[in-house]
């Protein structure tokens, strides 16, 4: 007896993935070059986190905000599409079906078969298949709202932690050095771990987070120096 095959793509984890990387990402990057840019101006630690703690809150908030805002214009946008493909089916079923079926031809289908294929998919479920082959809408593909936001609030306050920690604990004369050698740890780790995660690659997307990392670093210590000289 054969065994099936099976394959795990891992595709099922873009959404969650995709606002988990990018706010732990944004923590760090944000939260790190803040600190920096306020030490660099001020020299106080006091200073440097409170500025901190309140990025870190802003932060999240922000952040959740816009990935709930984002996914559920999405969603939005998604629902009027099968509304209006739900209308369409209602009121001209055989042009639907010719529509799909000149789909699944286009992908190199014969065309006898192309139309016994929609006939099928569509006696099962009509706007299963006009979706899904149609507009490119799955359950694969459609983040959750909520989930998205608090995957985004969650990670960024553990990212923008982490160079906070940092900065409370580094004797002074080490706080700037070891604030962005340690991000730049922290961003390798996390290209890395959200690279694994999603079956990608691993060198690229770590070189990625890093470079812009400090590109923000070394531009937020830079305009941090020239308004301390300034002031």
């Amino acid at each position: 007896m054969r065994r099936a095959h099976t394959e795990n793509h891992l595709l099922e984890r873009t959404g969650w993935l995709r606002a988990a990387v990018l706010g732990a990402n944004d923590g760090i990057i944000s939260t790190a070059s803040l600190i920096l840019g306020v030490v660099s101006a001020s020299g106080l630690r006091h200073d440097a986190l409170v500025a901190g703690v309140a990025g870190l809150v802003a932060g999240a908030m922000a952040m959740a905000a816009g990935e709930y805002v984002s996914v559920s214009s999405q969603a939005d946008t998604e629902g009027a599409a099968l509304a209006k493909e739900r209308h369409e089916l209602a009121t001209d079923h055989e042009f639907e079906v010719t529509e799909l079926a000149h789909i699944y031809q286009e992908r190199g289908v014969a065309a006898d078969l192309a139309h016994e294929v929609a006939l099928q998919l569509m006696a099962h479920d009509a706007l299963a298949a006009h979706a899904r082959d149609e507009l490119g809408i799955s359950e694969m593909t459609s983040a959750n709202p909520i989930q998205a936001a608090l995957a985004s609030a969650l990670t960024f306050s553990t990212g923008a932690a982490a160079p906070l920690l940092l900065a409370a604990a580094l004797p002074m004369a080490w706080l700037m050095p070891g604030i962005g050698v340690g991000a730049l740890l922290f961003l390798a780790i996390l290209g890395a771990v959200g690279a694994k995660a999603g079956g990608a690659p691993i060198l690229k997307p770590t070189l990625r987070v890093a470079f812009w990392g400090a590109l923000a670093m070394a531009a937020t210590t830079g305009i941090g120096r020239l308004f301390g000289t300034v002031a």
